[in-house]
């Protein structure tokens, strides 16, 4: 029964996380696309707000997985996957991120935007890390 949990977990956490991360992109877009564009304030607390976002979302989901009685492990790997899905939704969005920013700036490079396979992969370390840190921080919490 511990992985149906894990599983409900890592849908519930992954997909509020996902249409958070999508809504802070959509709102730096909107920020940005104004008269004025997005102040360098602006643009601190945009990336602030995904910091957190990023550490509190496995810590959350890490928690919630080791109160049901589950070991560590599997409170790392259901964290792990919740930064993950919030990851693939970054990497969705940067083409039209891209192609947002170059309509705006008038560069054309920006339009063909892609990440390359080592940038995922760095992507995904990154992941394991966060994963790992809301793990701990959940272990020592709960």
């Amino acid at each position: 029964m511990t992985s149906v949990n894990s599983l409900v977990d890592i849908a519930v956490f992954g997909i509020v996380g996902a249409i958070m991360m999508a809504a802070l992109i959509g709102l730096l877009l909107v920020v940005s696309g104004s008269a004025r564009g997005a102040s360098p304030r602006v643009r601190v607390a945009f990336g602030a707000a995904s910091v957190v976002l990023l550490v509190a979302l496995p810590t959350l989901t890490a928690a919630n997985t080791l109160s049901s009685g589950s070991g560590f492990w599997v409170a790392f790997a259901t964290a792990t996957c919740v930064v993950a899905v919030v990851y693939a939704v970054n990497v969705a969005m940067l083409p039209v991120v891209a192609r947002r920013r170059a309509a705006a700036t008038g560069e054309t490079a920006l339009a063909s935007l892609r990440p390359s396979p080592p940038v995922l992969a760095a992507g995904l370390l990154i992941c394991l890390a966060l994963g790992l840190l809301g793990a701990a921080v959940a272990a020592l919490v709960v």
